[in-house]
C-alpha cells in the first residue's frame, strides 16, 4: 500500500473514532439529561415530606400520637386533635366512591363497548370535559343548584319519614350544608377520571378476545362479563383508587359545601370537615402551635395519600397476576 493510501486510512479511523466519542457524550449527556428529571420527581417527594415534617414539630412533639385519636379542636385553648377531619376525609371520599364507581365503570363499558360511533367522540369529549371544571365552579354549583335541590327533594321528605329518619345516616335536621351535598360534588369530580382510565383499558384490550368468545356463542352481555371485565381488573382497580386520591386531596368544592364544622358523625345531614379543608380556612389567620397543628394535619394527609397509592399499586400487580396465572 502506498504511503497515500495508508494516510487516508488513518485519517478516515481518526474520523470514525471521533464521531464515535463524539456520539457516546451525546448519549452521556442525553442520560444524565433524563436522569435527573426523573430524580427530580422523588426530590419533590422528599422536600414535600420535609418541609412538612419540619413545620409540624412542635405539634407532633406536643401531642405525639394523641393528635390523631383526640376529637376536640380548639384553637384558643391550643388543644388540637385531627380526628374529626380525619374521619370527615375518609367517611366523605367513601360515600363519593359509592356513588361515583358504579356510573363510571358502566359509562366506561357502554363507550368502549355498545355506544355507537356518532355518539362516542361527543360523550367521550363531555366526560373529559368534566374534570377539566374548576374547582371552584363545582362549589358555586354545589351551593346555588344542588344544596337547594337536595333539601327540598331529597333530605326533607327523608326526614319527615318516620322509618328512613330512625336510621344513623339520616339522623339530623337537613341544612344542606352537609356530607351529602359533599360527597355527591365529589362524585361528580371523580367520575370523569375514573370513567376516562377505565374506558382506554377496555378499548386496549385484543379485540380477538372478544371475537373467540363470540366464536363460543356467547352473547354481547356474556361476552363484556365473562371475557373482557376479567382482563380489566386491576385497570379497574387502579382507576377507582386514582379517584379516591382526587376525593382525598379536593379541597374548595367541598370546602364550600360541606358546612366546615369539626366533629364527626355518621348521619349525611350533618356538617363536618376534612383535612384539606380546615387548612384552607385556618392556616391564613393560624401562628405557632396553632400553624405548626394544620401543617401536621397536611402531614397526615401526605401520608394518607402516599399509603392509598401504595396500596393501589399492590393491589393492581396482585390482581395482574391472578389473571396471568
Amino acid at each position: 500500500m502506498s504511503d497515500t493510501g495508508i494516510s487516508t486510512s488513518k485519517s478516515s479511523l481518526r474520523n470514525k473514532t471521533r464521531r464515535r466519542l463524539g456520539s457516546k457524550t451525546i448519549d452521556t449527556i442525553y442520560y444524565a439529561i433524563l436522569a435527573a428529571c426523573a430524580l427530580s420527581v422523588l426530590a419533590i417527594i422528599v422536600g414535600i415530606f420535609v418541609e412538612l415534617f419540619s413545620g409540624s414539630a412542635a405539634s407532633l412533639h406536643r401531642y405525639g400520637f394523641h393528635f390523631f385519636t383526640d376529637k376536640t379542636w380548639d384553637p384558643g385553648s391550643e388543644r388540637f386533635g385531627a380526628l374529626p377531619f380525619i374521619l370527615g376525609t375518609l367517611y366523605s371520599s367513601a360515600w363519593a366512591l359509592l356513588i361515583a364507581v358504579p356510573i363510571s365503570l358502566l359509562s366506561a363499558i357502554f363507550l368502549s363497548e355498545m355506544c355507537p360511533p356518532r355518539l362516542y367522540r361527543p360523550i367521550s369529549f363531555l366526560v373529559e370535559l368534566l374534570a377539566a371544571i374548576p374547582s371552584v365552579v363545582y362549589g358555586l354549583w354545589g351551593l346555588f343548584v344542588l344544596q337547594p335541590f337536595l333539601v327540598k327533594y331529597v333530605e326533607t321528605p327523608i326526614a319527615a319519614n318516620g322509618l328512613l329518619s330512625k336510621l344513623p345516616i339520616f339522623g339530623d335536621t337537613p341544612n344542606g350544608y352537609d356530607m351529602l351535598s359533599a360527597s355527591i360534588i365529589l362524585a361528580i369530580m371523580i367520575i370523569p377520571y375514573i370513567t376516562s382510565v377505565s374506558r382506554d383499558i377496555l378499548r386496549n384490550i385484543p379485540q380477538a378476545i372478544r371475537e373467540g368468545s363470540y366464536a363460543l356463542g356467547a352473547n354481547e352481555w356474556q361476552t363484556i362479563w365473562h371475557a373482557v371485565l376479567p382482563y380489566a381488573r386491576s385497570g379497574f382497580i387502579g382507576a377507582v383508587i386514582l379517584g379516591l386520591g382526587r376525593a382525598l386531596g379536593e379541597t374548595m368544592a367541598v370546602t364550600m359545601v360541606i358546612g366546615n364544622s369539626p366533629r364527626f358523625t355518621a348521619s349525611l345531614f350533618n356538617s363536618g370537615y376534612t383535612m384539606s379543608s380546615v387548612i384552607a380556612n385556618e392556616l391564613a389567620e393560624a401562628s405557632g402551635l396553632y400553624r405548626s397543628a394544620l401543617i401536621e394535619i397536611g402531614l397526615t394527609l401526605f401520608v394518607v395519600t402516599l399509603v392509598v397509592n401504595i396500596i393501589a399499586k399492590l393491589l393492581v400487580r396482585y390482581t395482574a397476576q391472578n389473571i396471568n396465572g
